[in-house]
């Protein structure tokens, strides 16, 4: 959807570079990018220096930035481009599908998604540029972009210094850095979720989905939280922050 939608829009002078956040790398997101065969810039980032740069905190999210290299939206939640729902068909819950998933598969339906509204004004700033209405002054860039306390530095490091011990192959080393960054920068759901999903238990196709305690394994789980408990105390309806003119 998102090849479609740059193919669209690129003789208009749009260009989509997509970023992977993703410590397995060629493990990891690298087989969907090569499946997908993208026809604009896709990079994978082990070490999340996006999140780090642009103040990414959950993902999909976008950063627009205009032909002169200013940032003009700064990030911010980037549903997928709206698709005729006829055109994708759910299939059906595969008969083995693990409970806990389908748990997850049932608060992910309730994640709200400004869709509609965030896809009309990428293309109302795709046609008229910094005359887009939706085209912010550099002060509003600025006071949209998250601060960055000694605190959330310090997390930031940790997370950094964490994916590096597990691409160096120390993943029980990597495990008390992880969580000091979810500590010190706890509404990053990029950070939380990557550690997570470096926590497989099991085989078959959904043992990297599940990301968090089976009943199998629940005292070898070194988070205090995981992807359904995280969601359902604070609200599906809350996972994405709400898309704003």
């Amino acid at each position: 959807m998102w090849q479609a939608l740059r193919n669209e829009l690129h003789p208009k002078g749009f260009e989509l570079v997509a970023v992977g956040l993703d410590t397995l790398g060629d493990a990891g997101c690298r087989a969907f990018i090569e499946a997908a065969k993208p026809e604009h810039p896709s990079l994978i980032d082990r070490h999340h220096v996006l999140a780090d740069l642009f103040g990414v905190i959950n993902i999909p999210s976008s950063v627009w930035i205009d032909e002169h290299g200013m940032i003009v939206r700064p990030a911010e939640t980037a549903p997928v481009p709206p698709h005729d729902p006829a055109a994708r068909a759910r299939p059906g819950t595969p008969a083995d599908m693990p409970q806990r998933f389908v748990e997850i598969m049932a608060e992910a339906a309730k994640v709200k998604r400004d869709t509609l509204e965030y896809h009309a004004a990428l293309r109302d700033w795709v046609e008229h540029g910094a005359a887009s209405r939706f085209a912010l002054s550099p002060d509003a860039v600025v006071e949209r972009s998250r601060p960055r306390d000694s605190a959330k530095a310090l997390g930031h490091a940790h997370f950094r210094l964490a994916t590096q011990l597990e691409v160096d192959g120390h993943h029980a080393a990597a495990i008390r850095h992880f969580r000091e960054a979810h500590r010190l920068v706890p509404d990053s759901w990029t950070f939380r979720r990557q550690a997570w999903s470096l926590e497989q238990f099991g085989d078959g196709p959904f043992a990297r989905l599940i990301q968090g305690p089976t009943s199998d394994h629940p005292e070898a789980w070194p988070y205090e939280g995981d992807w359904l408990k995280d969601v359902r105390e604070s609200g599906a309806e809350n996972y994405y922050e709400r898309w704003k003119p």
